[in-house]
């Protein structure tokens, strides 16, 4: 490939679906002759940025590859045996090709239409049922977002479950140091007192609501949790045990032991350290509270055959329909890491994972005699992985001598030095480990063997700690022992769904765009898929400087100073957002300014944000264009303008439509002394044409998952830094990284000497800030991601970027032109224009028919596409957003379903079918019902089946129909269900 600007722009235009002829089919359709010409019309004047975007120009797809390398290349990656909630493990490449990289599993977005999600919520399924064998407690959620969230999320459910009891929750101090970082700051926001204590000395005095404890600690002792347990149930307290899968191959499960929750990371099943993130995370509870449990729960009900059906269960607990009342500001978590993890057990089987930590064991105790043997002091004889050495003095020598050696260790001060085993660990490793040791300290301090058990195949578990109980006797853990059998379950699996890779996903305000391959390939590269997250900063050059471009190009992109690439989901990034405004009014004394203005139409997690970040919701009204209410605002200032901190506001708005007035609205607020939030969830509406931060915000989070084409995964991962004005610099989320993180890791990274590009040298945008807790785990969050942002604004360019802003908007209204006489547009902007989505109004059809949205959305699927965004944000509605991706071909395909679909509703509202047994209420269809002996229905099977000329050979088959949500969770069941149930059911 050339490196001339046409081949630069070849990118830009792959990435785009509509070109030539088919933009201006497109643009007749509406009525325009010139896309700018729409543009202008559609995008009001007063909020067009007067400047373009100074980002460097759109490279080839070579050279960003090249230039990914050599910022790959800058990062060394060493062998890690830091350990601290981060390990060392083998994605089997099966699971890597066929999961991680494959677009069916990536592409996929969050299950709402559970019909046509089976497959990858079958899988999430089964990473429940690994937690809740391995945990021994019966109810696990399908992701949280790292361990520390995990552990700040289960200290809030302990509060919930006591019913504001008075006392403390207690922390133990050998808690991962992001753990009690990350918990901390998220009780203090809330009022819930937190304190941190040493359980070996037992709980401290007074009333105590729930404790925490990690039984693999992170000075590597295995901790008497069942002593824990008992003193807790003594004081009326709840108990959660930070737990290792691995090691609960061969520990005693949380549950056996008696704790209520158990939380942890899945990373070493199968998930690269990827330089912090993203891990599946875990929480499982005993019964009794499952309706505590935060972010999303799989559960079983039926479809209406009869038949086993999965789907998201309990949805009532969420931030989406409870919003400030929500058990979480968490939507979506890592579905994509939590189905590797899974696919790792699958892969492994019960006997196979307790080899492994069996060899892990080994290699601890091998290390442990030899250091020994070599005169050195074991702290602690109990241990899993994890090895602890007494080194007055010397840690720093010691931790050199390892990294010459090729090996990093961990140092928590100058008198201690960690190393951790994992499933990479050699017998090389450990001979190199007490080499390091050897040559920084027993050469100036003669060698004298320390007493203890010196053999290298020890056992340094205690009975008591001994696992008993059994786990993951489900057949599907013992099924696809071959390559061939594993590859072709997930094969079937991927085949019930319908992701990206097989049509367009019109969803609003979910930006289902194309992620490229090109933009993907650098994740599994070890340069970037290798690097633990506390390795020294001079190992870490590389991801300082893809951190560094990255913070840079965001803030020129949405017109702020400063940004934080730490919050690893939009929901963090609002968190995190909402955070810097609170300690900011504090930091002036305005700590009584505690309410945040939120538009009625807003996002679920804003409200439920603002609640976690300590603020009090006050609703805005929704006027009648779907605009914000500016005379109900004006009336809310009136009332709170001195307890008011923030309006969190969604430009486009969450309409679909440009506010004109929106400048007006945050000199409203700013003038009663408040501060502006913009959710940046719509950004991908103004790059390249306006500026969050030149339209009045102080902060914003941005959606890298949606915008800047980090893929869905089927409910993560996710990336939603925030973005912020100077004045609230000060308060971007802390850096996480334990406080004591070893001689020489808190040094500030080198000076770059690479290129990569025209872009400025690294901090010129901080990537961390300090005056506020972490939101998440990692200082650079889900660092393992970041490449396919990077890639996609290198390979789009400032001219790229607003072409495809450009194109998401034309696309739009192309869709809302094609629709308005058969699906009314609820709402438009100037011109009759919307933004980058609309909402189609079906409420006047239902009047008539009976025909819902839902019956619309479930109907789709039998046309072969998932449906748009349903009943949000206004009920009885369908918001589609067909993004810049899709050709003309396939919005065309998406259109003629619809027109299709509404001949099919004036049938039933001619009285031709009964609404009850119509080919809508009955959808979708399954091969099964429409090959059936018997078809006793009004309608043909080829309207059930083939509503639309096509071919057959490309008929995607819903695994299921229709699905009774109501009966699973009133029947709720959170486990992989028995073969039988499928057979009984003639699946």
């Amino acid at each position: 490939m050339t490196s001339d600007s046409s081949a630069a722009r070849d990118f830009g235009d792959r990435h785009i679906g509509p070109r030539g002829a088919q933009v201006q089919r497109m643009l007749a359709a509406i009525g325009y002759d010139d896309l700018g010409a729409l543009i202008d019309t559609a995008v009001p004047a007063a909020i067009r940025s007067a400047r373009p975007l100074a980002l460097p120009a759109a490279r080839t797809e070579s050279e960003v590859l090249d230039d990914l390398r050599s910022i790959a290349g800058h990062n060394r990656v060493l062998t890690s045996m830091i350990g601290q909630g981060y390990y060392g493990t083998v994605t089997p490449a099966v699971i890597r090709r066929n999961v991680l990289e494959s677009p069916a599993w990536y592409t996929s977005y969050t299950p709402y239409q559970a019909e046509i999600s089976q497959g990858r919520l079958e899988a999430m399924l089964t990473f429940q049922q690994v937690v809740e064998d391995l945990t021994a407690l019966p109810v696990a959620g399908a992701s949280l977002l790292d361990e520390a969230t995990a552990v700040a999320e289960a200290v809030a459910l302990m509060w919930r479950a006591a019913r504001a009891k008075a006392g403390v929750v207690v922390l133990d101090q050998d808690l991962f140091g992001q753990s009690i970082a990350v918990a901390r700051g998220r009780a203090e926001r809330i009022g819930l007192p937190v304190v941190v204590a040493d359980l070996s000395a037992g709980l401290p005095d007074g009333e105590v609501v729930g404790v925490v404890v990690q039984q693999v600690g992170a000075s590597g002792r295995i901790h008497d949790v069942a002593a824990v347990v008992e003193a807790a149930r003594s004081r009326g307290a709840l108990v959660t045990v930070a737990a290792d899968l691995l090691a609960l191959t061969l520990l005693a499960a949380p549950g056996d032991l008696g704790a209520d929750v158990a939380v942890g990371s899945a990373q070493r099943f199968g998930v690269p350290l990827f330089g912090g993130g993203p891990h599946a995370a875990f929480l499982a509870v005993r019964s009794g509270l499952e309706r505590q449990l935060p972010g999303r729960l799989v559960g079983v009900s039926v479809d209406a055959d009869g038949a086993p059906a999965y789907r998201l269960a309990l949805q009532t607990r969420e931030q989406h329909i409870r919003r400030e009342k929500a058990t979480s500001n968490i939507c979506t978590a890592q579905a994509l890491l939590a189905i590797v993890a899974a696919m790792y057990a699958v892969y492994h089987g019960p006997d196979g994972l307790k080899g492994i930590a069996e060899q892990v064991h080994a290699k601890a105790s091998a290390l442990a005699a030899g250091l020994r043997a070599a005169g050195v002091e074991i702290e602690h004889d109990e241990f899993f992985d994890t090895i602890r050495a007494k080194v007055p003095g010397r840690a720093g020598a010691i931790v050199e001598a390892a990294a010459a050696r090729g090996l990093n260790l961990w140092a928590p001060d100058e008198n201690h030095v960690q190393a951790s085993t994992d499933e990479t660990t050699t017998t090389a490793h450990v001979a190199a480990v007490i080499e390091a040791f050897e040559a920084a300290v027993t050469d100036r301090n003669p060698a004298t063997p320390q007493a203890g058990d010196a053999r290298a195949g020890a056992d340094h578990i205690p009975a008591a700690s001994r696992r008993t109980s059994g786990y993951l006797a489900h057949p599907v853990f013992h099924e696809h022992r071959s390559e061939t059998a594993l590859m072709r379950y997930l094969r079937r699996l991927s085949d019930k769904d319908l992701a990206l890779d097989r049509t367009m996903i019109p969803l609003g305000s979910c930006t289902m765009k194309l992620n490229s391959a090109i933009e993907m390939e650098p994740i599994s590269w070890p340069g970037f898929a290798d690097i633990h997250p506390y390795a020294p900063a001079d190992q870490t050059m590389g991801y300082a400087k893809l951190v560094g471009d990255l913070a840079t190009w965001l803030a020129e992109v949405t017109g702020y100073d400063e940004v934080s690439l730490q919050p690893n989901a939009g929901s963090q990034g609002e968190y995190a957002g909402l955070l810097a405004i609170g300690a900011y009014h504090r930091s002036r004394g305005d700590s009584h300014r505690d309410i945040c203005l939120i538009p009625a139409s807003a996002h679920g997690t804003n409200a439920a944000s603002a609640a976690l970040a300590g603020l009090r919701v006050v609703v805005v009204a929704t006027a009648d264009d779907g605009s914000i209410d500016v005379v109900d605002l004006m009336a809310r200032l009136e009332e709170h303008g001195p307890q008011v901190a923030a309006i969190m506001l969604t430009y486009p708005s969450t309409h679909g439509v440009y506010e004109e007035q929106v400048t007006q609205v945050t000199e409203l607020v700013h003038a009663a002394g408040g501060q502006v939030y913009i959710d940046g969830a719509n950004l991908n509406a103004l790059v390249g044409l306006a500026r969050p931060g030149e339209l009045g915000g102080d902060v914003s989070h941005l959606n890298l998952h949606k915008t800047f084409c980090i893929p869905h995964g089927g409910g993560g991962p996710g990336v939603g830094p925030v973005a912020v004005k100077a004045h609230l610099a000060p308060f971007l989320p802390g850096d996480p990284t334990p406080a004591h993180a070893g001689p020489g890791r808190q040094q500030a990274a080198p000076e770059w000497n690479g290129h990569a590009g025209d872009t400025p040298s690294v901090g010129t945008h901080r990537s961390t800030g300090g005056g506020v807790a972490p939101v998440a785990a990692a200082r650079w969050g889900s660092a393992g991601i970041l490449p396919i942002s990077w890639a996609y604004v290198a390979l789009m360019g400032p001219d790229g970027l607003r072409r495809a802003t450009e194109h998401a908007v034309l696309a739009a209204n192309y869709v809302a032109a094609r629709l308005e006489g058969h699906f009314p547009v609820l709402y438009a902007g100037p011109g009759g224009l919307v933004a980058h989505e609309c909402i189609l109004d079906l409420r006047p059809l239902t009047k008539v028919s009976g025909v819902t949205a839902e019956d619309v959305a479930k109907r789709l699927a039998d046309y072969g596409f998932h449906a748009p965004t349903l009943a949000f944000p206004v009920p009885g509605t369908l918001m589609v957003e067909p993004t810049e991706s899709e050709d003309l071909a396939e919005l065309d395909r998406f259109v003629d379903a619809m027109v299709a679909i509404r001949r099919e509703i004036d049938e039933v509202a001619a009285g031709t079918w009964p609404l009850e047994d119509s080919p809508l209420r009955n959808a979708p269809h399954t091969a099964a019902a429409v090959t059936a002996d018997e078809w006793t229905h009004p309608y043909s099977r080829r309207v059930a089946a083939f509503p639309v000329p096509g071919p057959a050979a490309a008929k995607y088959w819903p695994p299921v129909r229709r699905i009774d949500g109501a009966y699973g969770d009133r029947n709720l069941v959170c486990a992989c269900p028995p073969v039988e149930a499928f057979t009984q059911a003639g699946r």
